[in-house]
């Protein structure tokens, strides 16, 4: 029998189901995939629910519905002032994935390069791969998750076809600055090539705001914005996505569409058109809850001693594990977590091409998209696993520093004896002719004998030898 596609086939089970799996059996809190674990807005599962009942369950038109495409046009010119055509720049997608696949598949041509910022996402290197694309990564690094300007210059060249770019970004939590997107864009535009923007989690960022690549001079008819109704509502099992792009990339990236899921659930879509409606307060007030519970999380991270990086925006913090890994990778560290603390987190080395360079060990990413009462139930998991550690080091602490005096101790000891044996030896002297000798007694001593309490005794025990202590006197 023939074998299955080899690539498909080589390609191990994700780092994300391993340690779900692992969760699960271990009764543990799963901190490690990004979904939150409430319902999103009333509203929007109510429309949804009464969509099912009025009689247009049938496929939606290939590039979505009109209601949503004009809500995300309208969207997109209340949040970022860019000026949308409904009719021939919005798709609609069965989720951000998708969105991203075709999107990709209908740029890029087998043999062109592509230009990746790690830690990514673990869906783009596959996907790439697949199409027969050669990816360029280059790396933030922790642990200010600095762009390095000179390195990515020198990712791109003449092969370059397209950047795929992730801001927000997961898992680091990276909000791309202004300079850096001006940066990439003077890139794209110095090696006509195109980006494709990831910016899933474009409304939750925390005391920054979120600037999409398009706004950037150079960048309308060369960027492609991807978002998800999943991440901006906390619908994640509705898998509704959205591609903005200028016309002439967006009949293609339609084509791409046609063949892989051609239309999505028409009464989702219908509810996705209506939360992005609710405008910027609730998505301030999504945010703001976000923050609240990132700041929770990570504040009892820094307290337990797990070190936070800097999180702007997303579902995600890291933290660094070298106080506690004790010789252990990030992917050995998480598997015994679980076992031992009973929380589930992610191994950032898995955010990294396995054919690149060495990533770093010593990070490790929980999600904080939870309830307030579940993250506070995961620091308490914690809490108890490494305080009881803390205990133990200190115990240990303490055994080394007795062992370190022990040579001390000995030698006072030995001191304290020897001026133990000392005095008996003054004491056997005084009674001689030279008991006056400064070794023996510096100071001249009366003679027991003119003490009232020692006359009687001395009378009594008085030697027939000759008074040789006058002499002395």
């Amino acid at each position: 029998m023939k074998s299955p596609n080899a690539f498909l086939g080589s390609l191990p089970t994700t780092i994300f189901t391993t340690m779900s799996q692992l969760a699960m059996t271990h009764g543990a809190i799963n901190l490690g995939q990004g979904f939150p674990d409430t319902e999103g807005p009333a509203t929007l599962i109510d429309e949804a629910a009464n969509a099912l009942r009025d009689g247009r369950n049938q496929y939606a038109p290939l590039t979505g519905l009109p209601e949503l495409r004009e809500a995300v046009a309208r969207a997109s010119k209340r949040d970022y002032d860019l000026d949308i055509d409904p009719a021939q720049e919005v798709i609609v997608t069965s989720g951000a994935t998708e969105a991203l696949a075709v999107s990709l598949m209908a740029l890029i041509e087998p043999g062109d390069e592509v230009v990746l910022i790690e830690p990514l996402y673990d869906t783009y290197l596959p996907v790439l791969r697949l199409l027969g694309a050669v990816p360029r990564c280059v790396r933030v690094e922790a642990p200010d998750w600095h762009l390095s300007e000179e390195t990515l210059r020198d990712a791109f060249s003449d092969r370059t076809k397209l950047i795929l770019l992730n801001s927000p970004m997961n898992p680091s939590g990276k909000v791309f600055t202004a300079q850096e997107l001006d940066l990439i864009a003077s890139l794209v535009l110095a090696h006509d090539c195109y980006a494709i923007c990831d910016e899933v989690y474009e409304h939750l960022t925390f005391g920054v705001k979120h600037i999409p690549l398009m706004t950037r001079p150079g960048m309308r008819d060369r960027a492609i914005r991807i978002g998800s109704a999943g991440k901006s509502f906390s619908v994640t099992g509705w898998k509704i996505g959205y591609i903005t792009a200028c016309p002439a990339l967006a009949s293609v990236i339609a084509k791409a569409h046609q063949i892989i899921a051609f239309s999505s659930a028409p009464n989702l879509q219908r509810a996705v058109a209506k939360g992005l409606d609710l405008g910027e307060a609730f998505f301030a007030e999504l945010s703001e809850s976000l923050r609240a519970r990132r700041d929770l999380f990570a504040n009892g991270l820094n307290r337990l001693g797990f070190p936070t990086l800097p999180a702007d925006g997303s579902y995600f913090v890291v933290a660094d594990i070298s106080a506690h890994a004790e010789g252990r990778d990030d992917v050995a560290f998480c598997r015994d977590l679980v076992t031992e603390a009973g929380v589930a987190a992610i191994p950032v080395s898995a955010f990294y091409d396995p054919h690149g360079a060495e990533p770093p060990r010593h990070l490790v990413r929980f999600a904080f998209c939870k309830t307030e009462a579940v993250l506070r139930e995961a620091l308490g998991h914690l809490e108890r696993r490494f305080s009881l550690r803390r205990v133990e080091t200190r115990s240990s602490c303490r055994l080394v520093r007795a062992a370190r005096a022990a040579p001390l101790v000995a030698y006072l000891v030995a001191a304290s004896r020897l001026f133990r044996k000392w005095g008996s030896v003054r004491r056997f002297l005084v009674g001689r002719p030279f008991r006056h000798h400064p070794l023996v007694s510096p100071v001249p001593q009366e003679r027991p004998v003119d003490r009232p309490r020692y006359r009687d005794h001395w009378a009594a025990t008085r030697r027939s030898e000759p008074d040789w202590q006058a002499g002395c006197a």
